[in-house]
C-alpha cells in the first residue's frame, strides 16, 4: 500500500536519475576531443514497485511504480572494433618504421646524382682513360691519384652513414623497448585500481579509457593479444607474457637481444619494435655488406683481361698456372687471363721507375687482404708518390741488368681504363661489372622503398577506417548529446514540477483539512 509521502520519493528520485543524466552528458561534452575517451551513458531501470509479488497481499492496487533509478554508468565501447585496431595497428607500426629507414637509406645512396657513389667512381675510370692518352703526365697522375681517394672517401663515408643509421635504429629500438616496459606497467597499475574500484559495484570507466588507449599505444610496439580475465587485461606477446593483472613482471626484464630472440622464435612478428630491428639487421646491415662486397671486389674480384701480344711479364709472375721468367717474359701474342681485381691487374704493370706496381688498394696497414668500405683506400704508397702508378707494360733491359720502362707505352692504363666494361666476380652473385652491380643495389632500394611505402600508404588506411568504425560507436556526438541534454533538462523540470504538485496536495491535507469551526 502506498504511503502518504510515495509522490515526493517517486519524484525525488526521478530528480536524482535525471540529475545523474545531466551530469553525464555534461562529462561526456566535456571529453569530446580527449583521445582515447569512449562516451558515456546512464541505464535507466524502474524502481522496485510497491506489492512485490507473494501470497498475499492488500486489497490495494498493487505493483504501484516507485519511480526510476540510474543501475549503472557505462561505456559505450565495442571490443571486435578494438582487436581489429589492435591487429592492424601492429602492421602500420611496421611498415613506418620500414619506409622511414628505407627512406634514409635512399637519401644516403643518393643516386642517381651528381654527388652520389655512382659518379666517383665514373671519374676514377675516366682518369685512367685519360692518364692512357699522355702516361708519362704528372697532372694526369695527380688528378688520378685524387679521383682514387674520393673514390675510396665516397665508400669510406658511405659505410660511416650507414653504421651511423644502424647505431640510430639500436637506440630507436631501445627507445621503443622501454615504452613497452613502462606502458605494461602502467597498463598493470591500471588493472589494480579498476579491480579495487569494480570490486565495489562501480564502473570504472574513466580508468579503462585510459587504460585501453595503452593498449592502442602498445599494440602499435609490438604484436600483442589481450584477454579480459577477472583481475584485469592480461596481454601476451606470441609466447611471451607482458602483463597479468597487478603485474608485469614478463615485460620488465626484456632486453633488445630478447627481441631479436623473438623474432627468430616468432613470438615478436609485428609492431615498431619488430620493424626498427629488421630494419637494422635486414635493410641497413644488407646494404652494408653489399658495400663491402663492392669495396673488395674492385680491388680482389676476379676479372678476365687480355693483355696485349709484346707486353713483358714482371719476373717470377704466374698467370694461368705458368710462371713467366727470363726470355719468356715477353708476350709473342695476345693472352687472356684471370686475375685478382684491379689490385692483380696493377701489379701486372710498370711504374714510371720501371719498377713492377703495387696493389692499387690496401688497407691504412697496406694489407689487401679483407677489405672492406671502411678500410679501403689508396695504397699509402702510391697516394704519397704518383710515379708509382703502373701505365706501362713494356721495359728494356739496360746494360747494369736494370730495367726501364718504355716512354710513352700506356698499355697497362689502357687496361685498367676497360676495366669499367669488365664483369668482376662478385661472390654469391652473377659476375657483374663494378657500375652495373651499383645500378642493381639502387634499383633494389628503389623498388623496396616504393613497396615499403605502399604498403604504409595501404595500412595507414585500414587504420583510419578501423578507427573511424571506433569513433562512430564510442565517440561523443556533440550534436546527439546537445539532444539529450534538452531532454534529460525537460524530464528534471517535468519531475521538480511534479513535486511541486505533490508539495501543495500535502500541504492542503495538512494545513487545510480538519479547521471545520475554525
Amino acid at each position: 500500500m502506498a504511503s502518504t509521502f510515495h509522490g515526493l520519493e517517486t519524484a525525488k528520485r526521478s530528480i536524482f536519475t535525471t540529475q545523474t543524466a545531466l551530469n553525464t552528458t555534461g562529462h561526456n561534452i566535456s571529453n569530446a576531443n580527449t583521445v582515447g575517451y569512449s562516451r558515456q551513458r546512464v541505464n535507466f531501470t524502474a524502481a522496485r514497485p510497491i506489492e512485490a509479488y507473494g501470497y498475499s497481499h492488500s486489497t490495494a492496487a498493487g505493483q504501484l511504480g516507485t519511480g526510476v533509478e540510474a543501475s549503472s554508468i557505462t561505456r559505450v565501447r565495442d571490443k571486435f572494433l578494438d582487436s581489429q585496431f589492435h591487429s592492424e595497428y601492429k602492421w602500420l607500426g611496421n611498415y613506418t618504421v620500414q619506409a622511414d629507414t628505407l627512406e634514409k637509406l635512399e637519401t644516403i645512396v643518393n643516386e642517381p646524382s651528381d654527388t652520389g657513389l655512382q659518379t666517383v667512381i665514373s671519374n676514377f675510370w675516366n682518369s685512367w682513360s685519360d692518364i692512357s692518352k699522355t702516361p708519362e703526365s704528372s697532372d694526369g697522375r695527380a688528378v688520378l691519384v685524387e679521383q682514387t681517394k674520393a673514390m675510396m672517401d665516397a665508400f669510406n663515408y658511405t659505410y660511416k652513414q650507414l653504421t651511423d643509421l644502424k647505431t640510430d635504429l639500436s637506440e630507436n629500438a631501445q627507445i621503443n623497448l622501454d615504452n613497452l616496459k613502462s606502458i605494461s606497467g602502467t597498463i598493470a597499475n591500471l588493472n589494480g585500481q579498476i579491480q579495487r574500484i569494480e570490486g565495489i559495484g562501480d564502473d570504472a570507466n574513466d580508468l579503462r579509457d585510459q587504460r585501453d588507449a595503452l593498449v592502442d599505444e602498445l599494440s602499435g610496439l609490438a604484436n600483442i593479444k589481450v584477454s579480459d580475465l577477472s583481475d584485469g587485461y592480461t596481454i601476451t606477446m606470441g609466447n611471451v607474457t607482458l602483463v597479468v593483472g597487478k603485474t608485469a613482471e614478463g615485460s620488465q626484464g626484456l632486453t633488445l637481444d630478447d627481441m631479436a630472440s623473438a623474432i627468430e622464435n616468432g613470438d615478436l612478428s609485428n609492431g615498431a619494435i619488430y620493424g626498427t630491428i629488421q630494419s637494422r639487421d635486414k635493410y641497413v646491415q644488407g646494404y652494408i655488406e653489399q658495400l663491402d662486397q663492392m669495396a673488395n671486389t674492385i680491388a680482389n674480384g676476379d676479372i678476365e683481361v687480355t693483355i696485349p701480344k709484346g707486353s713483358v711479364l714482371p719476373e717470377g709472375t704466374v698467370l694461368n698456372g705458368v710462371t713467366y721468367t727470363g726470355a719468356n717474359r715477353t708476350l709473342t701474342e695476345d693472352l687472356k687471363v684471370t686475375v685478382q681485381g684491379l689490385n692483380g691487374l696493377h701489379q701486372l704493370g710498370y711504374t714510371m721507375n720501371g719498377e713492377q706496381g703495387e696493389p692499387l688498394f690496401t688497407d691504412a696497414d697496406g694489407n689487401i687482404d679483407n677489405l672492406t668500405a671502411a678500410n679501403i683506400q689508396l695504397n699509402p704508397k702510391i697516394a704519397a708518390d704518383p710515379t708509382l702508378l703502373a701505365t706501362s707494360m713494356k721495359v728494356t733491359l739496360n746494360a747494369d741488368g736494370t730495367e726501364s720502362v718504355v716512354s710513352g707505352n700506356n698499355s697497362m692504363a689502357v687496361l685498367m681504363s676497360q676495366a669499367r666494361d669488365t664483369k668482376f666476380a662478385f661472390d654469391g652473385t652473377d659476375n657483374n661489372t663494378i657500375n652495373g652491380f651499383l645500378r642493381s643495389v639502387v634499383g633494389q632500394l628503389g623498388v623496396q622503398s616504393k613497396e615499403t611505402q605502399r604498403l604504409q600508404s595501404n595500412q595507414k588506411t585500414i587504420v583510419e577506417q578501423v578507427d573511424s568504425r571506433r569513433m562512430s560507436v564510442s565517440g561523443v556526438s556533440l550534436d546527439e548529446e546537445m539532444s539529450d541534454l534538452v531532454k534529460f533538462q525537460h524530464a528534471y523540470n517535468a519531475s521538480a514540477r511534479v513535486m511541486t504538485v505533490i508539495d501543495e496536495t500535502l500541504d492542503r491535507i495538512i494545513n487545510s483539512m480538519g479547521r471545520v469551526g475554525l
